[in-house]
């Protein structure tokens, strides 16, 4: 699978960490259950959110297909604010398959930054 980063966007330009390391910081934290109804991200355009990011069917199905392969047994990762930083694609699964809850584990203070100001497409995605 190739590299993955959490991106936010901000005044001092794109903000990314990487996924792997978010991972790793984030295996001694306390596993709590989270309401979906928690998980602001269900309703914004969290994927398609970029300038010129269109949602074409062949997009909107890549999605699909990743929504169906993953593993539902990893919690997924929160901010110290409640934005999902990696799982996006088990929350859509935990909606798609009516749960009310998703296992998570969540940063009471984000990690350091792995990127600021660097676009998307400059990262390494070699894994």
């Amino acid at each position: 699978m190739r590299k993955q980063y959490h991106f936010r966007p901000s005044d001092r330009g794109l903000l990314a960490w990487d996924v792997d390391r978010l991972v790793t910081l984030s295996a001694g934290l306390p596993l709590i259950e989270v309401s979906l109804t928690q998980i602001r991200e269900l309703d914004e355009p969290f994927w398609f959110s970029a300038e010129g990011d269109i949602p074409t069917c062949r997009k909107f199905v890549e999605h699909a297909r990743l929504i169906r392969e993953v593993d539902p047994s990893f919690p997924i990762i929160l901010s110290a604010d409640g934005g999902v930083m990696d799982g996006m694609h088990r929350v859509c699964r935990a909606l798609m398959d009516e749960q009310k809850t998703i296992r998570a584990v969540r940063f009471a203070n984000d990690p350091e930054l792995d990127y600021i100001g660097v676009d998307a497409e400059d990262l390494p995605y070699e894994a």
